[in-house]
């Protein structure tokens, strides 16, 4: 795979003609404006997030408690897209020192995260996992065009959501098999991927919790699974989800029959473990289209499961399908909302205007 400092880099401006009305809100807004308008262009430079964001293992313990600073090393991200208020999605490449995995992840950062009231506050962070092949790309990550970081954008101003860090790694290792976001004995170690490489590549690169408070999951279809079954099997690093037009247990070809391991990776199974325990307590928000079928079997789930720790939810999309789109719909009507209420929110510095 062509990591990020093997891509040529583009120009970074394209000459247009600016008329009047637009010169005006060019000189109002400045350079967000300007790429609201699409005036410029660095998709393809090299980039990386926030003023305080290059630190080191030796100035890690600087935070106030509950944040954990950026360890580093940093990673080499280059940009992808721009979105109108200037923030920016931005991908690398990660070789998991833990499952040994290399693929992209792309990851978006609130402009709250670059606010000096905020520069030593904790953000939350939402692991993003798309359906469908889920390599090498992963859909909400390859641009705004279905409207996640809108979503989030929208919300922080709206007072609904909170400016959480969306961090959007692929979820299989091939365009061949679906790898049901875990370590299927014998195969590459997605589960390990997803739950430990790439919130370590995380909390290297940004201000997050030291508390699982700080930390959730949303997915779509076999990528609302991997989600899903994360947070049930590492409640003690995870709290939420909004698990979107998701499978219910695993379903790989590559498991082979794999009883054991299988039942390590089904939520069901997870779930009984977890209430058994007596906890901590997990929050899951299931998200159906009126026009895809699963609702049957997320109300089971829900009437099964959702007891003791177990708290569910269920955001039903009116006309929705099975896509993304639909499921940002149903994480403005209401899931962001619901996941932004379970978590840490940031904390301003009330010295710093």
């Amino acid at each position: 795979m062509e990591g990020a400092a093997g891509r040529r880099r583009r120009p970074r401006t394209r000459r247009l003609l600016i008329g009047g009305g637009l010169a005006l809100a060019l000189a109002a807004g400045g350079g967000v404006a300007a790429y609201g308008f699409g005036l410029f262009s660095d998709v393809g430079d090299p980039t990386s997030f926030g003023k305080t964001q290059e630190k080191t293992a030796a100035t890690a313990d600087i935070g106030p408690p509950g944040v954990s600073m950026p360890t580093g090393p940093a990673a080499a991200f280059v940009r992808t897209s721009r979105l109108p208020d200037g923030t920016q999605i931005a991908r690398t490449t990660l070789t998991g020192k833990k499952s040994g995995f290399t693929g992209d992840v792309w990851v978006w950062v609130p402009k709250e995260y670059d606010e000096p009231r905020y520069a030593k506050s904790a953000f939350p962070v939402l692991i993003s996992l798309p359906g469908g092949r889920g390599y090498p790309t992963n859909y909400w990550g390859t641009g705004p065009g279905l409207g996640l970081q809108q979503a989030v954008i929208d919300g922080v101003k709206g007072g609904t959501s909170l400016p959480f860090i969306l961090v959007m790694p692929v979820i299989n290792a091939d365009t061949t098999y679906h790898y049901d976001g875990s370590d299927i004995p014998g195969e590459p170690k997605m589960g390990t991927w997803m739950a430990d490489d790439v919130p370590d590549f995380t909390k290297a690169n940004f201000r997050t919790s030291t508390s699982r408070d700080g930390w959730a999951f949303m997915g779509s279809s076999s990528g609302g699974f991997g989600a899903f079954k994360h947070v049930l099997k590492y409640p003690d690093r995870f709290k939420a989800v909004i698990a979107s037009g998701t499978d219910f247990v695993p379903d790989s070809p590559l498991w082979k029959g794999n009883t054991r391991a299988m039942d390590e990776n089904n939520p069901e199974k997870l779930a009984e473990k977890l209430i058994k325990a007596g906890g901590p307590d997990v929050y899951i928000n299931f998200q159906i289209g009126t026009e895809e079928g699963g609702r049957e079997r997320a109300e089971q789930f829900m009437e099964e499961y959702g007891t003791g720790p177990v708290h569910t939810r269920l955001q039903v999309i009116e006309d929705g399908q099975h896509n993304g789109r639909s499921y940002v719909r149903g994480m403005r009507e209401g899931s962001l909302e619901w996941i932004s209420k379970v978590m840490r929110a940031p904390t301003p510095d009330p010295a710093v205007g």
